[in-house]
């Protein structure tokens, strides 16, 4: 995954772990879970704010304005009459667009313990957004008493201007120079000077000019007749913004901007609606957390990993999110296929883990990573982002019929294709195996990139180069996928060798990671070809590319299907039962509601619909039981129990992307659904609904140059397909 989030001294886990595995680790030192935040996002800039809307300081917390990697606004606090106000209710509209705060005020005193103002007289709204930059808000204050009343309202602020990696827990020798704040009638300008040469700054700027200004605080003071408000208008800008006469106007522009942007970027994806109102705000929320998090860059629409802490371009996330949401947009795959072609690593750089023609891991912006603080600015250090990406440039093409941009970028797959055999491939053996160059660069490169993921089945950890089961599955996918494309292009010979690649690498992964006593694909060959010999869910990536054969598939599935592997919520990374199992750990126990699409995908690829939507079930009964229905990074794998809902883990992040679109991917497993865009065809083989759902439309389903409207209705163990709108040249096939 991209960075653990970790309890120090627990699981000790780490993403960006070098020499000391616990240098980045992000300490738990409050649980997000607790906290469920409330998040917003566009661009390069994301909120977390507390339920009243407020950003509090203090150790541990990660609240704040955030823009490029760093912490642009630390504390915002709203007091009325100097106390805070009692929250009503918090909640982010359906598409993400604004978070909306309803409060009122507290009990009131004067300086002798005199009432002067009951409680719940005063409502207080505020709503919120993000947009190039910059925070809008509109605060709204309600006089709801039968008499007048004078009211002071406070802000206060504050900007620490810390770098992400600062606020996850990094310690640093020095920080560049914090200026005093420049106090104006109707704004403040907060700014820092870092060490990297780089000028940031926070301007905060009200509508109307406060009573009273600080460096740290604004005051108004609010006459308020019975039954009247008055309305504030606060700007919060990551840098220096054009300044118009009425900030009112701006914010209202703003707003109107931001909501024309994601209504034109999420109408381009197929509509889902179900019989089920719980699940179809399930799919609304998971629809909007994808493209909240999906970011316009030069190259198209790139999905940034999640927040708080992985806001930023990450390889394998985004190139995973893809796969998930392909079947409903294309363009998705298309922006990071074309972002990740341009960064395709072109040289040797130890420090970054770089290699040619290999593929993206992070990127950062911040100070620390400008400075090479932490090695994360444009770091490459993940051994499964360079398959992923031939895997889906050849599942874009099959989906779309693009061979233009496949031409386009044939030799940035023909470059990652040589990366894999003559880097990836680091002894020849014929399999893909990772070790980072130098001690700054993660010790283990895979998806479970904690330091103690991958293991023998005494519990000795692997000592590498270290050749996982599910790099070797993406292998095999490549292979196929260069196939595929070559023979779109016209190379039939090429397309050959590719195939012949893929099927030889069949052959002998057979023969080396399969084991009967397990019943599975072993975890790993360790730097001495010995094998991990541990049930994890790494297996379930064997199905997803089709490289098991299908009595091994079998197998398999009735081993990642059994209480110890699925707990009844999803399918565990390590079985309980097996050496360094922790149901409370990060990848050693714990569900990923992206890992179960993609092995509930390979389940479906092999004809096991029925545990594909078993799998399904468990990931949207436990989507009931978060806030707001979000599927967080990842929850405990305790089993499930009547009446009791999942376990989460305390940093799990949310909303994250791969998990956002898991919903979206299981849907298309469970109705075993494909779409052929150069033969403009879309295909149900043997689909199924779990017992949830009766009913499924789709709405806009795209192929080619036509689409359709599908509706899939459950009938006992069958589900019916009946197109209901049809433009263009589209075939709808069922196979039962």
């Amino acid at each position: 995954m991209d960075a653990p989030a970790t309890p120090r001294g627990a699981d000790a886990t780490t993403e960006e772990a070098g020499a000391n595995p616990e240098r980045f680790a992000i300490p738990a030192a409050a649980s997000l879970h607790e906290r469920r935040p409330r998040t917003l996002k566009h661009g390069d800039t994301f909120a977390v704010f507390d339920h009243s809307g407020d950003a509090i300081a203090g150790p541990g917390s990660p609240e704040g304005i955030y823009h490029r990697d760093t912490r642009h606004l630390s504390h915002l606090h709203l007091t009325l009459g100097g106390a805070r106000p009692i929250l009503l209710s918090s909640s982010l509209r359906d598409d993400n667009i604004a978070l909306i705060c309803d409060l009122s005020n507290p009990d009131l005193s004067d300086e002798h313990g005199t009432t002067v103002l009951s409680n719940d007289l005063i409502h207080i709204r505020r709503v919120r957004f993000l947009w190039q930059g910059a925070m809008y808000e509109r605060l709204t204050v309600g006089n709801y008493d039968s008499v007048a009343h004078s009211l002071s309202l406070e802000l206060y602020f504050e900007s620490d201007f810390a770098d992400l990696f600062e606020v996850r827990g990094s310690k640093r020798e020095r920080r560049g120079t914090l200026h005093e704040p420049t106090v104006e009638a109707d704004r403040v300008r907060l700014a820092y000077d870092g060490l990297d040469g780089v000028h940031r700054a926070t301007v905060i700027r009200f509508e109307p000019e406060p009573h009273s200004i600080a460096a740290n605080r604004a005051q108004f003071r609010l006459d308020l007749e019975p039954r009247s408000r008055k309305t504030l208008i606060v700007r919060i800008s990551c840098g220096e913004v054009a300044e118009g006469a009425s900030l009112r106007r701006e914010l209202i522009r703003a707003y109107r901007s931001a909501r024309r942007s994601l209504r034109d970027s999420s109408s381009r994806a197929a509509s889902i609606l179900s019989s089920n109102e719980v699940f179809n705000r399930s799919a609304q929320r998971s629809v909007a957390d994808t493209y909240m998090l999906v970011t316009e860059t030069p190259y198209g629409p790139y999905p940034y990993a999640g927040i708080p802490w992985f806001s930023t371009v990450f390889g394998r996330d985004a190139l995973i999110t893809a796969l998930e949401t392909l079947w409903l947009d294309p363009e998705i795959a298309r922006g990071v296929l074309r972002y990740l072609a341009v960064h395709q690593a072109r040289e040797f750089d130890p420090v970054a883990d770089a290699e040619p023609g290999k593929i993206l891991h992070e990127v950062r912006q911040g100070e620390m990573a400008e400075l090479g603080e932490v090695p994360f600015r444009h770091y490459y250090g993940s051994i499964d982002s360079t398959p992923l990406f031939v895997m889906t440039a050849g599942a874009y093409l099959e989906r779309t019929g693009d061979t233009a941009l496949l031409e386009t970028l044939w030799p940035n797959i023909e470059a990652a294709l040589n990366w894999i055999e003559r880097h990836g491939d680091r002894d020849g053996d014929g399999y893909v195996e990772y070790g980072r160059h130098t001690d700054e660069g993660l010790a283990n490169q895979g998806w479970k990139d904690s330091h103690d993921s991958i293991f023998h089945g005494d519990g000795a950890l692997a000592v590498g180069p270290i050749a996982l089961a599910e790099v070797q599955a993406y292998v095999y996918g490549a292979w196929q996928a260069a196939g595929s494309i070559l023979s779109s292009l016209g190379d039939v010979e090429g397309a050959a060798v590719y195939r012949t690649k893929a099927e030889a690498l069949r052959d002998r992964f057979d023969r080396d990671y399969f084991d009967e006593e397990l019943g599975t694909y072993v975890l790993a060959l360790d730097g001495r070809k010995q094998p991990c010999r541990v049930r994890s869910s790494n297996a379930g990536h064997v199905l997803f590319t089709g490289l098991a054969f299908p009595e091994r598939a079998a197998q398999t599935a009735r081993t990642l299907m059994e209480p110890a592997s699925f707990s009844g919520w999803g399918i565990r990374t390590i079985a309980a039962g097996q050496p360094r199992y922790n149901p409370m750990s990060y990848h050693n126990g714990s569900i990923w509601p992206h890992e179960n699409a993609i092995i509930a995908a390979g389940l479906s690829r092999y004809g096991f619909r029925k545990e594909a939507t078993a799998v399904f079930e468990g990931l949207f009964a436990a989507s009931t039981y978060v806030d707001l229905r979000r599927l967080p990074e990842l929850f405990c794998g305790f089993a499930r129990r009547p009446a009791q809902g999942p376990t989460f883990y305390p940093v799990s992040c949310i909303p994250q992307a791969w998990a956002a679109a898991a919903p979206l991917f299981l849907i298309q497993s469970s109705l075993g659904l494909s779409l052929d865009g150069a033969a403009g065809q879309i295909a149900f083989d043997e689909p199924h609904l779990p017992e949830f759902l009766d009913d499924v439309l789709l709405r806009n389903l795209t192929v080619g140059e036509g689409r359709a409207d599908i509706m899939l209705h459950r009938s006992g163990n069958k589900v019916l397909v009946d197109v209901r709108k049809r433009e263009g040249d589209v075939r709808v096939i069922t196979r039962v």
